[in-house]
């Protein structure tokens, strides 16, 4: 093997699936904050969760670990960020136009964006683009998305909030 580089690290990260939302990686979602190559033997690897107590993070370190050992790392470290805490605004530009292409409208603002009390985000329907959507579900599948419905294509969506 070639020497190891923090460049080849972020690489075979990216082929990293989210369990709860596949079309993402986790280079994708911004959960990977750093990543230290001590030597070819040895890589530590930085993740904050989407939110505090999320179950996915122990699929992904498992996933992290087999990566890196099936690429000849054999001292693995992995630590777990929980300050600052995660915001969407760490997703990339290109994650989230996976999200839209997959059916799951995007975060909408930056989440140092406020609403005005009692103010609801406006989210577009990824299938027809109309904004003309009711909320039907502050909680969609996981604790991240919430559930709209399109008013004139009259599909129920998936969005994933902001924070």
């Amino acid at each position: 093997m070639d020497m190891l580089t923090e460049k080849q690290v972020w690489e075979w990260l990216g082929t990293i699936a989210d369990p709860e939302v596949p079309v993402l990686s986790i280079i994708d979602l911004g959960i990977v904050r750093e990543v230290q190559v001590q030597d070819d033997e040895s890589v530590t690897i930085s993740i904050t969760p989407t939110y505090s107590g999320c179950p996915a993070m122990d699929v992904i370190s498992m996933q992290i670990r087999l990566l890196l050992l099936g690429n000849g790392v054999k001292n693995i470290h992995i630590e777990l960020i929980l300050e600052p805490a995660w915001t969407t605004d760490w997703m990339s530009e290109s994650g989230k136009a996976k999200l839209l292409a997959y059916g799951i409208a995007p975060p909408q603002r930056r989440s140092d964006t406020p609403l005005a009390l009692f103010e609801e985000d406006t989210v577009p329907c990824p299938r027809c683009h109309s904004e003309n959507t009711t909320l039907i579900s502050r909680f969609g599948a996981t604790s991240c998305k919430s559930m709209y419905r399109c008013n004139d294509c009259l599909e129920p969506f998936e969005h994933f909030k902001c924070h």
